[in-house]
């Protein structure tokens, strides 16, 4: 597929969806393509002593996000890529963009585990319009290396110390960058002038990195946050939340 964008995400990262939204707050006011392609946390961290270097709920999260991803190339291998817009954006508006309700006594790890499964998966498949029975590749691993390729693919572009997600502007010629890794949504009258703005770094052939570790907690409904309150600031080192640096 020839995309002006090709956006590589995990759908269990918040910086991801953030991003996400933006971006399609763009294609609505600008004639863009975008070619939604999968970056798994999971995979990129298989190495990591989770327990050692991560909060207790991140294996949780993330091994839902390889599971997702499983679905999300099924349902491409067999509906094609412009399935896969639909898709994310269901994914990510039951992950982030609803509140656990009121009565769920669920740990924050037991939630974020819930994301892998059947359960949660059929209803959002039936509301992209697609087959519930792609939920079966939740656990295919077969699907894996079609993964790992893409993740690969994606730090490749970029290198390895980033996080999600990875957007490679005008490909193939035009660069990859980690990010840009957003906290709050712009206005829809800001969103294409801060697009503008970072397409411009990107076209810049001698541009590398324009890096800050504090990020304030995105504005998500799902994290507690709202469109009128700035979240909570943390400090990211290394692009994760990884506890040692």
């Amino acid at each position: 597929m020839d995309a002006d964008i090709n956006f590589y995400f995990d759908p269990v990262c918040p910086f991801a969806w953030m991003t996400s939204k933006w971006v399609r707050q763009v294609q609505s006011q600008r004639d863009y393509t975008v070619d939604w392609r999968f970056i798994s946390l999971r995979l990129i961290n298989a190495e990591v002593d989770y327990d050692a270097q991560f909060p207790p709920e991140y294996e949780a999260g993330h091994t839902a996000g390889l599971r997702l991803l499983r679905v999300a190339a099924r349902a491409r291998a067999e509906h094609g890529r412009e399935a896969m817009g639909p898709l994310y954006a269901a994914f990510g508006a039951h992950i982030f963009d609803s509140a656990p309700g009121p009565q769920d006594s669920r740990s924050e790890g037991e939630l974020r585990e819930r994301r892998g499964t059947r359960e949660f998966v059929e209803p959002i498949l039936a509301e992209a319009g697609l087959p519930l029975d792609l939920a079966d590749a939740l656990d295919d691993e077969s699907w894996d290396l079609e993964i790992r390729q893409e993740t690969d693919e994606a730090l490749s572009l970029t290198g390895k110390d980033v996080g999600t997600p990875i957007i490679h502007f005008e490909p193939p010629a035009g660069v990859a960058f980690f990010g840009p890794v957003i906290s709050r949504l712009p206005r829809e009258e800001s969103a294409v002038e801060l697009w503008d703005h970072v397409v411009g770094l990107s076209r810049f052939p001698g541009f590398a990195e324009l890096k800050r570790s504090l990020r304030e907690q995105p504005q998500l409904v799902a994290l507690g946050g709202d469109a009128d309150r700035v979240g909570k600031q943390e400090d990211w080192h290394g692009g994760s939340r990884r506890q040692k640096k």
